[in-house]
Order: C-alpha cells, then structure tokens, then sequence
C-alpha cells in the first residue's frame, strides 16, 4: 500500500514538472541545431569564396592595361578597364584558330564515343551474350592504364598509320581511350532499366535497333547528359594527348594555345588572363547548360 502511495506521488510529481523539463531540452536542441547549421554556413561560404577568389582575380587581371599592372602589381586593386587583351588574345595570340580546332575535335568525339558506348552498352546489358562479363572488364581495364607509359607507342602508331599530326588522329585517340568507360557507366545504367518494358516491346514486333532507339535511349538520357557534359569538359581540357599527337602549331587546340601563348606574351598577365577565360568559357557553359541533367546523372548512377 505504501509503495502503490509512492508510485502515485512520484507519477504526480512528474506530471507536474514534465512540461518544464521537456520544453528546456528541445530548447537547447534547437539552439545547438541553429549553432550547428550557421556553422555549416559559415564554413561553406568561406570554402566557396577561397575557391573563387582565383577566378576572380583572373576576370579582373583580364582586364586590365599592362601599364596599370606593370605599375601596380596583379594582385592590386584595378585602376584601369578594357577589353583589349582579349582581341590580343583571340586575334594576335591565335586563340581563335584554337578554340575552332578544340571543337572540331571535341564535338565529334563526344558523339563518336557516347555512339559507340550507348549500343555497346545496350548489347552487353540487355542480351545474354557470351564473355560478355569479361568484355566488360576488358574495356574498364584499358582505362587503368595510366595514359603516360602509352605516349610512345600511340605516338609511333599515328606516324605509322600516317595520321601524325591530323586532327582525326586525336579524335581517334580521345574515343580510343574513352569509350570503354562510358561503356560501363552506360552498361550499368541500362541494366536497372525494367525488362518488362523490352519484353513488352518484342511482342510488339520491335526489333533491337528500334528498342534501342525509341525505348533505352530515351530512358539514359540522365547518363547521356551527364557523360556528355563529363567528356566535353575532358576532351576539351586536355593537353596530353593534343602534344602526343600533333605537331603543327594550327594544329594545336585551345590548351596547347595557352602554352605558346604564355611564351609569346612572358609578362603580359593581362592577354595570359583572357587567353585562360576564352579557354574556359565553352566547359562552363556546357556544364551549366546540362548541370541539372548532369546531377541527377550522378544521383541515379549513385544509387543504381
């Protein structure tokens, strides 16, 4: 009887005190949560303007007089503004005829290369082929190979095949060694697609190429954008491959461009810097023209 006493004090003792002592711990919840995510912020906006800060202080040196930074320093606040080392860049510095080479060269291969992977891909992912396991991996395999020991021979081929120092030469190449992932991010994405609608599909009398174009195609376009905006901003980037293979300074794309070009013009900051925006502006727009495609690309093969 005592104890029931208790119990019943003890429950209405806690009933009278629970508001308080639940209110003050979800308080102090929030308050370390709101400590918590203006930290988060903090650290991010930092983070962000650190990463920025180069890019922002190329825009600026572009345009810029080469007396202004001459007699102030690169890293000074502006006293001047033009547009003039970017004619000097594009015009004079050979940009133009770069910038052109580069697209010749990387449109294309993008095309080529997402072509040849979407139907290799397609094959492997959705018919039971023989070996088809260890074609897979043949194909990951040749992308392990770091590219440097290969210089020579790819090198040696392309004066052999006498192809040396030709544009198509370097398309060969950047498909060559890029295929084979795109294979398999694309062999991956495919496998997920249900194959009840490939089945449904047959027993509508549609072939292979017609289930490959009207119906798998359409439903990679995530991964087909985001290895599109992938291999353009590689492609485009590149610079090992440009001076394996070519030779020829009309040749040249827009990444070997900015090496003549920062020996043409030594201490001219301003015309390296608009060189290096000129190079840089087609993988940004590209990037932000398929940035949402390119994220939920990630997303899907993230969890697929």
């Amino acid at each position: 009887m005592t104890a029931t006493h208790a119990t019943a004090h003890s429950e209405d003792t806690e009933s009278k005190a629970g508001p308080a002592e639940v209110v003050a711990p979800r308080r102090s919840w929030l308050h370390s949560r709101k400590l918590r995510t203006t930290g988060f912020h903090l650290t991010a906006s930092l983070l962000s303007a650190l990463w920025l800060l180069p890019i922002v202080l190329v825009l600026i040196t572009s345009t810029r007089t080469f007396d202004d930074i001459a007699a102030h320093g690169v890293g000074s606040w502006p006293h001047s503004f033009t547009f003039d080392s970017f004619r000097q860049a594009w015009v004079d510095g050979g940009q133009q005829r770069a910038l052109i080479n580069s697209m010749l060269v990387t449109i294309p291969t993008v095309a080529l290369s997402l072509g040849l992977a979407s139907m290799a891909a397609f094959a492997l992912s959705r018919y039971d082929m023989p070996f088809r396991r260890v074609l897979l991996l043949l194909m990951l395999g040749g992308n392990l190979l770091p590219p440097q020991i290969l210089l020579i021979p790819v090198s040696k081929l392309s004066e052999v095949l006498g192809i040396y120092d030709q544009l198509y030469a370097l398309i060969g190449v950047q498909v060559g060694f890029g295929v084979g992932f795109y294979v398999f991010v694309l062999h991956g994405f495919m496998r997920s697609i249900p194959g009840e609608i490939q089945q449904a599909a047959v027993i509508d009398g549609a072939g292979p190429g017609q289930i490959y174009w009207r119906i798998i195609l359409p439903l990679a376009r995530p991964a087909l954008a985001a290895l599109t905006a992938l291999s353009f901003t590689w492609i485009f980037n590149d610079l090992l491959w440009a001076i394996t293979v070519l030779r020829t300074d009309t040749q040249m794309p827009i990444t070997a461009s900015l090496i003549g070009l920062q020996g043409q013009y030594v201490s001219m900051w301003n015309v390296i810097a608009a060189g290096s925006v000129i190079a840089a502006a087609p993988t940004v727009a590209v990037f932000l023209r398929f940035q949402r495609h390119f994220v939920a690309g990630l997303n899907l093969g993230a969890v697929k």
